[in-house]
């Protein structure tokens, strides 16, 4: 009898999920794949979109693509998940499932902070990306700020990278004023640890960035951003706001305590049976009690593992593919160079170190999202 796998969500963790189902599954069984936009670009093309390096253009693919793989592509909108039933209402229509996988992301929510939409460029967004490169192309000197509103948030070093990157920019063109970044986390990117986070705090002050953790913040204004014990002044605001689940997720029920949804963090199958949930909308505990960070690579090696499962279940048999928790993150310091947080992250304690920039991890780093567009969708 023919099966049919239902994967909510076309990013990353969707679309390798669904490439994988599709490679595992007998010929009979449908693979659908249901998201609202009509493409898909890699998040780690927003800064260079950003900062002129490239054009998220270049990078972008069609997921109607995936239909000559044998993947059906339903576009619309989700707007109710029956995790019991298996099933998602999808623009009125209901879609029943043999198996489900929840792959949404995780959901920028501005209005969350007063002021952020007037005042600030959410550089987490594709769609303003065009007017947010156009602003910093302009900014001809002063204090450019790069906020973080919220943790947890998709790809932890991104706002980092960012920073080096713009700091190099405004120092070959001899733009005076410097870049400040702040975080409400106690450290920069509190994964590394206390001495690994001294290190890059030490990288990033010696490319002439400033950072300031623990900011919790109340408010924007015009030109200043109030935060609990102080005021920060900027002449350019560039803004990552804070992330939630989606609202379909938390309506069906899918989510826990801390507002993200929680999987058994070696076969991602939730607390329904036959539903599973990876990526960024999921929240796993690590040894030391921080999450597992929200980042492309391990949404694909979720995917690749729930696919696994899946398609030993269809076939009668026992699933024993698991997510190991290993995975790594790029981070570009400039000059193409680039550098990645590596390791072991279900170890106790987690074992992830940052290694040194080079131009060897530049290049993997463009590899990385040339091989996996060429797997997904072709040359």
């Amino acid at each position: 009898m023919a099966r049919r796998a239902v994967v909510l969500g076309g990013g990353f963790g969707g679309i390798a999920t669904a490439v994988a189902l599709r490679a595992r599954l007998d010929p009979a069984d449908e693979v659908l794949l249901v998201e609202r936009r009509p493409t898909f670009v890699m998040g780690l093309r927003k800064n260079w979109a950003l900062t002129g390096v490239g054009r998220l253009g270049d990078g972008e693919r069609s997921l109607a693509t995936l239909e000559g793989r044998g993947i059906r592509v339903r576009r619309g909108t989700i707007t109710a998940i029956d995790p019991g039933a298996k099933s998602a209402v999808v623009d009125g229509d209901t879609i029943a499932a043999d198996a489900l996988v929840v792959a949404l992301g995780a959901e920028r929510a501005p209005a969350l902070v007063p002021g952020f939409a007037e005042h600030a460029h959410d550089v987490y967004s594709t769609e303003a990306s065009a007017a947010t490169a156009a602003a910093i192309e302009a900014f001809a000197g002063g204090r450019l700020v790069i906020g973080i509103f919220g943790a947890p948030y998709p790809c932890p070093p991104a706002p980092y990278e960012l920073a080096l990157l713009l700091a190099g920019r405004f120092d070959e063109r001899q733009i005076a004023g410097g870049v400040f970044v702040f975080s409400p986390q106690p450290r920069s990117l509190p994964i590394l640890g206390e001495a690994g986070c001294a290190a890059f705090d030490g990288r990033l002050a010696g490319a002439g960035v400033s950072f300031r953790p623990s900011t919790q913040v109340t408010s924007i204004e015009p030109g200043v951003v109030i935060a609990a014990d102080t005021r920060i002044p900027f002449d350019l605001l560039l803004g990552i706001p804070p992330h939630r689940a989606p609202t379909v997720v938390s309506a069906a029920g899918l989510t826990g305590p801390g507002g993200w949804v929680t999987v058994d963090r070696e076969t991602l199958e939730t607390r329904f049976p036959g539903v599973f949930a990876i990526g960024d909308v999921t929240a796993i505990p690590l040894s030391n009690g921080m999450p597992l960070p929200k980042a492309g690579v391990f949404a694909h090696a979720e995917g690749e593992v729930v696919a696994a499962r899946i398609a030993a279940t269809f076939a009668g048999q026992p699933p024993v593919a698991t997510f190991a928790g290993r995975g790594m993150c790029f981070l570009e310091t400039g000059r193409d160079e680039a550098t990645m947080v590596d390791g072991d992250f279900f170890a106790d304690p987690p074992a992830v170190a940052l290694g040194e920039p080079s131009a060897a991890g530049f290049e993997a780093k463009r590899a990385f999202e040339r091989d996996r567009l060429v797997a997904w969708f072709g040359g």
